[in-house]
């Protein structure tokens, strides 16, 4: 038998509402959202909440409890102590729909906005080819489950409505940086496009997207700043421009920029068909002489951990490569 916690809801819906008190019981090894079925089960029944998967995968019951926006499914009721008083109220960037639940459409419209992936062309799906290193650059932006805690506490948004339209949020610069990142993607416009049209520019880099962040990315460190170096470097850069200038005119693509020189295969790899002339071929990570990635760019030098099949090695590996032992259907397994 567990013991009866005090907890503070915020019920009401678009027109206003107000924070009410309950008294539920509490067991050994629950979290919020055990808390919220329970009050639901027993005394709100029309309690509104979303959820999904409960395993912190889906995102899906995003909230804020006692003021910091946090998952309800991760947040265990040892956090807090016997005397006090939880306090769950609905995210507070977004419009309220009805009680915990908020309408989180601005994060899938500027999703639409934000250029997709673009195959290089002349390469099929199936065709594309990354080193491991490569993979690892971009892995971490891909545990993102968009569950839009780093976009609801942005004080950007959160706290001037008016921005809207112009910002896209930390979840999105994310995305940019991790496609920037990608050797295949085709698009040269990836730090010019968050600067102009995702507003990379009004992000003062204050880190509480980083804090608050379930799957422990760092949007800020890893993400955000590097991206505003590129911009600045690119605008600003007397190196970079001269550079620019001074290019010997046969590296240059017909779009006037630097052309991407051609990876030199790795050791062992199989033939890969060249892409067409002019296309963006994948292009090495920028690795110091210990043969790491630089430290101003990713706090880890291997992000996904280290490959077992080495830096140098394609992904996903060669038909040819991969061993695979069928068992033996007769063989005794007891």
């Amino acid at each position: 038998m567990g013991t009866k916690r005090r907890f503070r809801v915020w019920r009401g819906d678009a027109d206003g509402g107000d924070l009410r008190d309950f008294d539920v019981e509490v067991n050994e090894g629950e979290v919020v959202l055990d808390i919220i079925h329970r009050l639901q089960a027993t005394e709100a029944p029309d309690l509104a909440c979303r959820w999904n998967c409960k395993a912190g995968k889906c995102g899906s019951c995003s909230m804020e409890i006692n003021g910091k926006p946090r998952l309800g499914c991760m947040t265990r009721m040892s956090t807090f102590t016997e005397d006090e008083t939880v306090t769950i109220t609905p995210l507070r960037t977004f419009p309220v729909i009805r009680d915990l639940v908020t309408d989180v459409s601005f994060n899938y419209e500027k999703a639409r906005e934000t250029p997709a992936f673009a195959p290089p062309p002349g390469v099929a799906p199936g065709q594309y080819r990354m080193q491991q290193i490569d993979v690892e650059r971009s892995q971490e932006f891909r545990k993102c489950i968009e569950c839009f805690l780093c976009q609801n506490t942005c004080h950007v948004v959160r706290d001037h409505e008016e921005n809207k339209e112009a910002f896209a949020g930390p979840r999105y610069f994310i995305r940019a940086a991790e496609l920037d990142m990608h050797p295949l993607d085709d698009r040269h416009d990836r730090k010019e496009y968050a600067q102009a049209e995702q507003g990379l520019g009004f992000c003062n880099i204050t880190k509480c997207c980083t804090e608050v962040c379930p799957e422990h990315i760092k949007i800020t460190d890893n993400a955000i700043i590097p991206m505003k170096e590129r911009v600045v470097d690119r605008r600003y850069d007397p190196v970079v421009w001269l550079g620019r200038k001074i290019f010997r005119r046969d590296e240059l693509g017909a779009d006037g920029n630097p052309s991407n020189r051609a990876r030199r295969p790795a050791p062992g790899s199989p033939n890969v068909t060249p892409a067409p002339p002019g296309s963006r071929l994948p292009e090495n990570a920028p690795v110091g002489p210990d043969g790491h990635l630089d430290v101003a760019e990713l706090l880890a030098p291997n992000q996904g951990g280290p490959s077992p099949f080495g830096d140098d090695t394609p992904f996903p590996l060669p038909p040819e490569q991969v061993t695979y032992h069928h068992p033996d259907p007769n063989r005794d397994i007891h």
